[in-house]
């Protein structure tokens, strides 16, 4: 089997390893870099336990190759701060980047949005990105934003929940002209196959 040197930034940090061709990006991330967070679940795209964002678009870990990821910017759950993109928190409560929860995390803890937890970095994520699409879901865009992320534990009611919290802590930012920008989110995901 052939090998590769493959180097991205991952929360910031430059991560570099040599991986065999086949091998998936999650593994790459949990088991070469040390990024726990992406949970493996399937291994086949139909959980959403290992979704990442990389170069601007969600995507599950287990449905991209390590080597695709050379020089890319990969973001798990672990590396985001604050509001979503284009957003800006009105609960000015919590600190924002002080190594706090942002409003996403705070709401999925506060309207209790997981229990055993293995979904939770998949679907915090998913969230975040719908919100950057949609600062304002009714509950049926929001099952249909998390569609391909699968919760055994909660029923959905409380990740429901904890999405429209965060919604109603966050308002899009307003631009010079007094506007609030589109949204900066293209709704475009990297799923590899399943919902």
């Amino acid at each position: 089997m052939s090998e590769h040197e493959v180097t991205a930034t991952v929360d910031g940090a430059t991560e570099t390893a040599t991986v065999e061709a086949r091998r998936l990006l999650v593994h790459a991330l949990r088991e070469d870099w040390g990024y726990t967070q992406p949970t493996v679940g399937c291994e086949s795209g139909k959980c959403g336990a290992c979704t990442v964002e990389m170069d601007g678009e969600i995507v599950k870990s287990c449905c991209v190759l390590a080597v695709q990821a050379d020089g890319s910017e990969i973001t798990t759950v672990g590396g985001i701060e604050g509001a979503p993109e284009g957003l800006t928190a009105v609960d000015d409560d919590a600190p924002e980047s002080d190594g706090e929860f942002g409003p996403v995390q705070r709401s999925f803890h506060e309207e209790h949005g997981l229990q055993c937890g293995y979904c939770t970095p998949g679907m915090v994520l998913r969230s975040r990105d719908l919100l950057a699409d949609n600062p304002d879901p009714d509950r049926e865009e929001i099952r249909a934003g998390l569609k391909g992320n699968v919760c055994r534990c909660t029923g959905y009611e409380n990740v429901v929940d904890a999405v429209e919290a965060a919604a109603a802590k966050l308002e899009p930012i307003e631009t010079d002209s007094g506007a609030a920008p589109e949204a900066e989110g293209n709704g475009s995901t990297t799923d590899g196959g399943g919902d």
